[in-house]
């Protein structure tokens, strides 16, 4: 599995709703089939995550936890 990505987005430390507000004005600058990769603490965040790319174009490419940090791999849809 690949763990490419195009752009990062730092949302660290922000909780509901500001990480998914982030993550969607960072994807209106991508181009579609980039991928952005976001770091998040809030552990709510990995519901809104998926609730987001299931509800949206975008896909959730991957997402993981290190050390209290999710990361999210999210590809741009068309």
């Amino acid at each position: 599995m690949s763990d490419h990505f195009d752009h990062e987005l730092d949302v660290t430390g922000l909780n509901c709703p500001m990480p998914i507000l982030r993550t969607k004005r960072e994807l209106v600058r991508l181009e579609a089939g980039q991928v952005l990769r976001v770091a998040a603490t809030d552990p709510h965040s990995v519901i809104d995550f998926l609730a987001f790319t299931e509800k949206t174009s975008h896909r959730m490419v991957r997402h993981w936890e290190e050390h209290g940090v999710y990361y999210f791999l999210v590809e741009k849809g068309a």
